[in-house]
């Protein structure tokens, strides 16, 4: 299947079935019409609008659309997207705050790279945003990267990572959302052998595959099923010629939606039923339920095969994270090593793709952290989407995070213990214990 025709024919159908809802529309709605009574005209034109949307969006990035937010002071504040640090395959964007102090909090929210755009978190953000200064990876969408860029794999990834937190200092606090969670683990390891001081302060750690095996759902049945072979021989094609980056190797979004879908089938094809008749009955909103939901959902990215290809080989097949053996850039990462990173486990008691237990086996890893720097959290009821952009994360974990984080903005070199009674010729002075 790694043929530009494969990537056309797929990129044709979409195109078609978006111009099929267009012109349903447009027929359907032809002025003259009015006069008829026909029930089927209103259905057509609904039709056509909600086809017509679905399909388009597959291939638009969604807008941040993150305006402004209210300040202590009562005001609106503007803010600016700005990118920050700028790489071949994503960006490093803060979300900058007009007229406003920087903040004692600093988070980076690590956005996952699994067929979605770092929009995904959107709300995640706009949450966030009136108590910290936000900053968030903004990756980039393999399509419209030339062949010239080069390769970009799971090593490429955490080596991003680790520049980003190399830039932003290490004051910074890292929540890091489902598929990067084991590169972020592996970032903060290659850290803390090569440059401590740039750790990070704290690590949340929420709803991310860290050991795959440690509770089965479909997506860990489907990698232990297929060889890598076979994956690639299905999964993957080369971008055509409408985009920059024709002919690089790439898992399509396309496919990648096609697979989320069918996971739920019925729930969506009677979601989208019931918005046609709500278009139809003129019960619908250019921003109701569905569409904010589904604008997002549809909105897909393809990945570079090399991407894909290795996070299913090294993260879910061999396991190297959850064994502890994985290797960048030509050095093997100790996750041991990590000694003075506060961590916390977020997970969603009904995750169906990252099951309770998958994050959680990151702190078994982190053997040479204290019990007082681990943390974790089981959201009762909870999927995977409601753990960061739902009414659990509204409600109670986005409160238990920043008061993680909170808990563990002290340097290490600086953080104070209980003063103990000095010797009589030392009266005058402070005893300082370094915290490790």
């Amino acid at each position: 299947m790694k043929y530009m025709a494969t990537y056309d024919v797929m990129e044709s159908v979409r195109n078609t079935n978006e111009w099929l809802g267009a012109s349903a529309r447009a027929f359907a709605s032809y002025p003259l019409f009015g006069l008829s009574l026909n029930p089927m005209l209103p259905l057509l034109a609904a039709w056509g609008e909600v086809t017509e949307r679905s399909f388009g969006r597959m291939v638009a990035k969604p807008d941040w659309g993150i305006r402004s937010i209210v300040g202590p002071d009562g005001q609106d504040h503007l803010v600016d997207e700005k990118v920050v640090v700028e790489r071949p395959f994503g960006n490093l964007l803060h979300f900058f705050v007009r007229r406003r102090a920087p903040m004692a909090r600093k988070i980076l929210v690590v956005a996952p790279m699994s067929g979605h755009y770092a929009t995904l978190l959107r709300s995640t953000v706009a949450s966030l945003l009136p108590d910290a200064d936000v900053y968030v990876t903004d990756w980039l969408n393999a399509r419209d990267i030339p062949v010239s860029a080069g390769k970009f794999d799971v090593e490429d990834y955490t080596l991003y990572i680790v520049d980003f937190l190399r830039h932003l200092g290490p004051d910074t606090h890292v929540v890091a959302v489902c598929q990067p969670v084991p590169l972020v683990l592996a970032a903060t390891a290659y850290l803390a052998g090569e440059d401590p001081d740039a750790q990070p302060r704290s690590l949340t750690l929420m709803g991310g595959p860290v050991d795959p095996d440690a509770a089965a759902t479909e997506v860990t049945d489907f990698g232990n099923r297929v060889t890598m072979g076979q994956l690639e021989h299905l999964a993957i094609q080369r971008v055509g010629f409408k985009y920059k980056g024709a002919g690089r190797l790439v898992y399509p979004g396309l496919a990648q939606l096609a697979g989320f879908i069918s996971m739920n089938a019925e729930r969506h094809a009677k979601a989208f039923t019931e918005q046609i008749f709500k278009v139809a009955q003129g019960q619908a909103g250019d921003h109701d339920g569905h569409n904010r939901f589904y604008d997002e959902y549809l909105a897909v990215m393809d990945m570079t095969a090399e991407f894909y290809l290795s996070t299913v080989e090294r993260i879910f097949k061999n396991r190297e994270i959850a064994r502890n053996e994985f290797v960048v850039a030509g050095k093997k990462v100790d996750i041991g090593a990590i000694t003075r990173v506060a961590v916390k486990i977020v997970e969603g008691e009904n995750d169906d793709i990252s099951a309770p237990g998958q994050c959680l086996a990151a702190l078994d890893l982190l053997t040479g952290l204290p019990p007082e720097k681990k943390a974790q959290h089981l959201e009762p009821g909870a999927g995977h989407y409601g753990i960061f952009a739902g009414k659990s994360w509204r409600l109670n974990i986005r409160p238990l995070v920043l008061k993680f984080i909170d808990a563990n903005s002290a340097a290490p070199d600086t953080a104070v213990t209980p003063e103990t009674p000095p010797p009589a010729k030392k009266a005058n002075k402070t005893i300082r214990l370094a915290a490790g």
